[in-house]
């Protein structure tokens, strides 16, 4: 861009809720565009009881974020785009107006939308453009009844200096500290039902069965959801001779730690398993991807487009409806147990795929998703030719 264009963002900072993330690393990489004077506008939480925590980022970066003005009286938006839940494609002062939403379970509906009108109606009422993070969830956006040129697909990134490899040495020294010392399993996310976690207990019980030197590590995240009692009820379904063999075996982390924190996790584990019904980008699995971790992940969903033989193995799924709450029908990619075993097994007992993973992976997500290449797509549909 020739000329300063004024970008204004509203939407959600400093919680640990992946649209938060997203908009934080996108507004870091857009404070280094010299063409692009930014202002942010901070939504209300979804829920009230959600607030503000500090620490997940270093602190020149949180303050970087904090010095971002809020719009004026008088100041001339060239574009507004909007990160935060529910869906708000309401008409803005500026031009140009994109709203990021997801479509997790194959469609977008009414309940996720602010005037809870459907999808098709809400978008003909406005000229905004849908912006979403994979295929899978542009599907669902146009099984809603959006037209295909309303909708366009940008993945997400990653930030290279905090989700990378760690040396061979420092990985061991690591996983030493943690008292890691066995193989690691690990599955990042809120722990609600979507994520398949209790697919994957069902599935590790059989793993620890035959190979008793293993272990889970679950990462929660209780300062948004109750996800440690989620992953009590989700545990229900086990036999008594199953939880046996995975309660000794279970971490369980529910606290907000910085992402480099979380970034350790994958760069110490062994596997990362995201045996997912819905998704609308699925970030942690691209994340493990960076620092070197084989993924074992459900197939035709979103990590479709980004995940490849060199460093994962695809679950297979099949696509089911399935009612919801809200009188509307769902679309799932339920994953195979069978085949989830298989992997799980397999990434075990063939470490020459592990070894291959820690160099494919990295060098997958550099080269194709990073945070520059992300908000360069961003600015082509917010400021076109």
């Amino acid at each position: 861009m020739s000329e300063t264009r004024t970008l204004l963002i509203e939407g959600w900072r400093f919680i640990p809720h992946s649209y938060a993330v997203v908009n934080q690393f996108q507004c870091l990489e857009l404070l280094r565009r010299p063409g692009v004077r930014l202002l942010h506008r901070d939504l209300p939480f979804y829920r009230r009881e959600w607030s503000p925590i500090n620490g997940c980022l270093d602190p020149h970066s949180e303050a970087l974020l904090r010095a971002i003005p809020a719009p004026a009286p008088g100041d001339r938006i060239d574009a507004t785009y909007r990160i935060a839940f529910p869906y708000d494609f309401s008409p803005s002062p500026a031009p140009r107006t994109c709203v990021f939403a997801t479509a997790e379970f194959g469609r977008v509906s009414p309940g996720d939308i602010v005037g809870r009108r459907p999808l098709a109606e809400t978008l003909a009422a406005s000229n905004n453009t849908a912006i979403t993070a994979s295929n899978w969830s542009r599907e669902g956006f146009l099984r809603s009844g959006a037209a295909p040129d309303r909708v366009v697909v940008i993945p997400h990134g990653i930030d290279t200096p905090i989700f990378h490899p760690l040396s061979d040495e420092q990985r061991q020294i690591e996983r030493q500290k943690t008292g890691w010392d066995r193989f690691v399993f690990l599955s990042v996310g809120a722990m609600t039902p979507n994520k398949g976690i209790s697919l994957l207990l069902k599935a590790f019980a059989a793993v620890a069965s035959r190979h008793p030197r293993t272990m889970l590590a679950l990462k929660g995240m209780d300062a948004l959801y109750p996800s440690q009692l989620l992953l009590k009820e989700q545990a229900r379904n086990l036999s008594p001779a199953e939880l046996s063999l995975i309660q000794p075996r279970v971490r369980y982390i529910g606290g907000t730690v910085p992402f480099r924190q979380v970034a350790l996790l994958s760069q110490m584990a062994d596997a990362y398993v995201a045996p997912y019904y819905g998704e609308g980008f699925a970030m942690p699995v691209l994340e493990a991807i960076a620092c070197g971790c084989p993924v074992i992940c459900t197939a035709g969903g979103p990590t479709d487009d980004f995940t490849t033989p060199d460093f994962s193995l695809r679950i297979n799924s099949n696509l089911e409806s399935v009612p919801s709450p809200d009188g509307g029908v769902d679309l799932v990619t339920a994953p195979n147990f069978d085949n989830l075993l298989e992997h799980m097994l397999a990434v075990i007992e063939q470490p020459d795929l592990r070894a291959r993973a820690r160099l494919a992976g990295p060098k997958f997500a550099v080269d194709n998703f990073t945070w520059k290449a992300a908000v360069d797509r961003l600015l082509a549909v917010l400021f076109p030719q």
